[in-house]
C-alpha cells in the first residue's frame, strides 16, 4: 500500500528529537504513543496466532478461537489463509485492533519444538505460500500483519539466549524463505525474536535486519522487538530495529535513545528513518489523521461456521481401514478418552484468546448422532499434570448471588480498593492492577454436585492462603524455570483435598500477595471433582468399549505440553493415553481414534485401530467440526505438513550445548529430507478420504504443472494435488500444490505454479504425497 512520503516528512520535521525517539519504544504494553499535534492516534497491537486476544487477558473480552496454525497449513490452500486472514482482520477492526502479532512462520525444525501447533510446516515453500495468504488476508482489512520472529526461533528451549548456528545457504534457502515472500508480499511489520543467529543476538543483528531484510528485500515496514528482546541501546538501534516493545520503566530506548543519538553514537537520520516507518504504518491502518482510512469491515454474522467448517477441512485422516469412517449411526456408540472430556482447542502461550464458547467432542457427538444413538462417556485415564480450571457452573459470587467469582484488590491497611464480578477462576494481568495494591482476593461459594473427595488447586508463582471450606493452607510457589511464560502457561501447582456433601455450599478464598513491578501477574483455581482411582476408570472405558457397537477414543496433547515457553521433553502421549488406546482397541474392533494435538506423537497402536482421524488443536468449533467428519457430514480434506516419525530415534534436538549453541548441523536436511523412509510413521503430505483419486497426466511448461485427476469414489471430494522435483544435484523437495475439487465420476485438471527458485533441468512429480507420487514430467 503506497503512502504519500513527503506528506510523512512534513509530519516528521514537526518533532522534537525528544518526541520521536519516544514514539520508538511502547507507550504501555499494547500500544504505541499518539502524538495529537501531528495526528498520530493510538496504535494498538495484539496477539496473535490462533486470533484476536486484544490487549486484556479476560474473559470478558472474547475473540474468535481460530484451529491452530497448524492446521490451516493441512488444507494446503492459500486461498483459505487468504479468507481465515481476512476474518482475523475483521475481528481486529471490531476490537480497536491496528497490528496483528501473526503470523508465525518459524518452521518445524523438530517435532518436539513447544510452538510447533503456532507455526505452519516444516517445508519452507508451504509456510511460505500458506503465510503469504494470511498477511494478504488481513491486510486487506486495513490490519498490519507481523510475520515473527525473525530468524532461527525454532524451539523454546533456552528461547531468550541460544545462538542457532546455520550456515547462509541453509539460512537463505530454508529458513528465511518464508520472511523473504512474506515482506516481497507486502507485509507492513516483522518481529525480531529473542535468540542469536552466528553468534549475534537478532536484535542487534545488522548483517540481517539491515541488510537482508530492509536491504536487499525493501521491506518498508515496521521492524518490532519480541517483548523485551531489546537489551542495549546503540547497538540495537544501529543494527536496523525501530520499534522496542513492550513500553516498561527499564526500557533500553527512550531516554538513553536520546543520550546515545546526542552523544554520536546513533545518527539522527537512523531515528528519522524508524520514526518515518512509524508513521507509514499508521497512515496504512487508519491511525494517521488526514491519509485514507481503510474500508469499514466487521467480523460476519456466520464466522462460527467458517470456523467449524476450516477446522473439519484441516482434519487429516491418516488410516481407514474396512471403510471404518464414516461412521454409520451406532446403535450404542463408546465416546472414551482424557481429551474427549477435557478438550485442547488451543495450545499454551501468547497466543491463546478467551473465546466466547468452546464445543466439546460430547457435544459435538451428541447433535450429530441424535437421540437415537446411545452416548456412553468416559476419560478412561488421567494425564494432565494439572487441574481444570474451577467450573463456573458450581461457583457463585458471593456478594451477588451470580454464576461466577468476586475479585478483589485490597491494600495494605485492608481497604478494599476494587471489587469486580468476574466469571472465571484463572487470571492474568499484564497491568490494570489498581496503584496500592497488596492482595489479590478472589472468593466464591461452591456447591458440589457429588459426596466425595473435592481436590481443589492453587497455581501460580507467589505467596497464597487458601481456603476451602474449613480447611486451610499457606504456601508459597516457584517456577523451576527462568522462562515468564511458564508463569502462565505451566505454573506450580499446590492441590488441597476435602471431603464435601453434594448440594452443601461451602466458601472458597485464594489470597495473593502482591508486588508491583512484576512482568505479569497470573493465578487461578483448580479443580477436579470426586473420580475413580485410574486404573478402575480404565477399566471401566474398556467395559463400555466391549458393550458398544463401535468406540471412538479421543486422546492428545494439552497446554501442560505443547506452548510457548518451553519444548517438549517426548513425543510420547501425555500419561497412559497408550495403553488405553490399545486396550479399547482389543475391547472393540470398530475403535476409532482421534488425536487432538498440534504437532507429532507416537502411535505405537496405529496398526491395531480400525481408523485414526488427526484433528489438531481445531479451535472454539472443534468438537462440531470432528463429529462432520467422524459422521461424513464433512470430507476430511487436511493433509500433513510435517511428517509423523516412527519413533525418537534421529530427531533433532532443540536443547542448545552447555555454550549456548544450537547447531543446525543438519543444514536444509529437515523434515521429510531429514528421515530414512524406515523412521517414518506417516509422511508428508499424507491424507485420505472418503473417495477415490486416479492420477491420470501431468505436464509442465512455463513454471506451471497441469495435472488431471479423476474422483473415482461414490461422493464429491477434495484433493490436495501435490508436486515435487528433484535433479542430480537437487534431493527431491516439494515444488507446488493445488487443490482439487470434483464431483463423484468427474474429471478435473488443476494448474499448479512451481516454485521459481527452481534450477533448471528438474523432473517433476506429482502425487498424494512425498511417499505416493504417480506420474513424472
Amino acid at each position: 500500500m503506497s503512502v504519500d512520503e513527503a506528506r510523512l516528512r512534513k509530519r516528521l520535521a514537526q518533532l522534537t528529537l525528544e518526541e520521536k525517539v519516544h514514539l520508538l519504544s511502547g507507550a504501555d504494553f499494547w500500544s504505541l504513543r499518539p502524538i495529537p499535534g501531528i495526528g498520530l492516534r493510538k496504535v494498538v497491537l495484539s496477539d496473535g496466532p490462533s486470533g484476536i486476544r486484544g490487549t486484556a487477558w479476560d474473559e470478558r473480552s472474547t475473540s474468535l478461537l481460530f484451529p491452530s496454525p497448524t492446521a490451516l497449513a493441512a488444507t494446503w490452500d492459500p486461498d483459505l489463509a487468504e479468507r481465515v486472514g481476512r476474518l482475523n482482520g475483521a475481528q481486529a477492526r471490531d476490537k480497536g485492533v491496528h497490528v496483528q502479532l501473526a503470523p508465525t512462520i518459524n518452521l518445524h525444525r523438530t517435532p518436539l519444538g513447544g510452538r510447533h501447533f503456532e507455526n505452519y510446516s516444516e517445508d519452507p515453500l508451504l509456510t511460505a505460500r500458506i503465510g503469504v495468504g494470511f498477511v494478504t488476508g488481513v491486510q486487506s482489512a486495513g490490519v498490519a500483519a507481523t510475520v515473527k520472529h525473525f530468524v532461527g526461533n525454532d524451539s523454546e528451549t533456552a528461547r531468550m539466549s541460544y545462538d542457532a548456528r546455520i550456515d547462509d545457504a541453509t539460512l537463505d534457502a530454508v529458513y528465511m524463505r518464508p520472511f523473504e515472500d512474506a515482506v516481497k508480499a507486502g507485509a507492513w511489520a516483522v518481529m525480531a525474536a529473542y535468540n542469536r543467529v552466528n553468534g549475534t543476538t537478532m536484535t542487534e543483528n545488522h548483517a540481517l535486519l539491515t541488510g537482508v531484510l530492509k536491504e536487499r528485500w525493501g521491506f518498508d515496514g515496521v521492524l518490532m522487538s519480541d517483548w523485551t528482546a531489546i537489551r542495549s541501546t546503540a547497538a540495537s538501534a544501529n543494527a536496523g530495529m525501530d520499534l522496542e516493545m513492550p513500553g516498561m520503566p527499564g526500557n533500553a530506548w527512550r531516554d538513553k535513545l536520546v543520550a546515545a543519538v546526542r552523544d554520536g553514537e546513533v545518527a539522527e537520520d537512523l531515528v528519522d528513518d524508524k520514526v518515518l516507518r512509524i508513521l507509514r504504518l499508521a497512515a496504512r491502518v487508519g491511525a494517521l489523521e488526514g491519509f485514507p482510512e481503510p474500508a469499514p469491515v466487521t467480523t460476519p454474522a456466520d464466522a462460527p461456521a467458517q470456523l467449524r467448517a476450516f477446522a473439519a477441512r484441516a482434519c487429516v485422516l491418516l488410516r481407514n481401514e474396512g471403510g471404518a469412517l464414516p461412521l454409520n449411526v451406532p446403535r450404542r456408540l463408546a465416546l472414551i478418552g482424557p481429551n474427549a472430556v477435557r478438550f485442547s482447542a488451543q495450545g499454551g502461550g501468547s497466543a491463546h484468546v478467551n473465546p466466547e464458547h468452546v464445543v466439546s467432542p460430547v457435544d459435538g457427538l451428541r447433535r450429530a448422532l441424535g437421540a437415537d444413538t446411545e452416548l456412553t462417556v468416559h476419560a478412561g485415564v488421567y494425564p494432565h499434570e494439572r487441574l481444570a480450571a474451577l467450573p463456573l457452573d458450581m461457583t457463585t459470587d458471593p456478594e451477588t448471588g451470580k454464576p461466577g467469582v468476586r475479585l478483589e484488590f485490597i491494600d495494605a491497611d485492608g481497604a478494599i480498593l476494587d471489587s469486580e464480578h468476574r466469571e472465571a477462576a484463572r487470571f492474568m494481568f499484564f497491568e490494570g492492577v489498581p496503584e496500592g495494591t497488596a492482595q489479590i482476593v478472589v472468593r466464591a461459594r461452591v456447591t458440589p454436585a457429588a459426596d466425595g473427595v473435592h481436590t481443589f488447586a492453587v497455581a501460580g508463582v507467589g505467596e497464597y492462603d487458601v481456603r476451602v471450606a474449613d480447611t486451610t493452607a499457606t504456601v508459597n510457589l516457584a517456577l523451576d524455570g527462568g522462562d515468564p511464560v511458564e508463569a502462565m502457561m505451566r505454573p506450580p501447582e499446590h492441590r488441597v483435598e476435602v471431603e464435601l456433601a453434594a448440594g452443601r455450599a461451602v466458601p472458597v478464598e485464594l489470597r495473593r500477595a502482591y508486588r508491583p513491578g512484576s512482568f505479569l501477574t497470573a493465578f487461578g483455581i483448580g479443580y477436579h471433582e470426586p473420580h475413580l482411582p485410574e486404573d478402575e476408570e480404565l477399566a471401566a472405558a474398556v467395559e463400555a468399549a466391549r458393550a458398544a457397537d463401535a468406540a471412538v477414543v479421543i486422546v492428545g496433547t494439552n497446554d501442560d505440553v505443547e506452548s510457548e515457553g518451553f519444548d517438549r521433553t517426548t513425543l510420547a502421549l501425555p500419561g497412559r493415553q497408550d495403553e488405553l488406546v490399545s486396550a479399547v482397541a482389543a475391547a472393540n474392533p470398530r475403535t476409532v481414534v482421534v488425536v487432538n494435538a498440534g504437532a507429532p506423537v507416537l502411535m505405537p497402536w496405529r496398526d491395531e485401530v480400525a481408523a485414526v482421524l488427526w484433528a489438531w488443536l481445531p479451535g472454539q468449533e472443534g468438537g462440531d467440526a470432528i463429529a462432520d467428519v467422524l459422521t461424513g457430514a464433512a470430507e476430511p480434506g487436511g493433509r500433513l505438513p510435517t511428517t509423523f516419525p516412527v519413533s525418537e530415534d534421529g530427531i533433532l534436538s532443540p536443547v542448545p550445548g552447555e555454550d549456548g549453541s544450537l547447531p543446525y548441523a543438519e543444514g536444509a536436511a529437515i523434515g521429510y529430507l531429514h528421515y530414512a523412509p524406515e523412521q517414518v510413521a506417516y509422511p508428508f503430505g499424507h491424507g485420505l478420504g472418503y473417495t477415490g483419486w486416479e492420477y491420470e497426466s501431468l505436464a509442465v511448461s512455463g513454471g506451471t504443472a497441469e495435472v488431471t485427476v479423476r474422483n473415482t469414489g461414490e461422493r464429491p471430494g477434495r484433493e490436495v494435488v501435490q508436486c515435487y522435483a528433484s535433479s542430480d544435484a537437487l534431493p527431491l523437495r516439494l515444488a507446488g500444490f493445488a487443490v482439487a475439487e470434483a464431483a463423484a465420476g468427474e474429471r478435473v485438471t488443476v494448474r499448479v505454479p512451481l516454485d521459481e527458485r527452481l534450477p533448471g533441468g528438474c523432473a517433476v512429480r506429482a502425487g498424494r504425497s512425498i511417499a505416493d507420487l504417480r506420474l513424472t514430467a
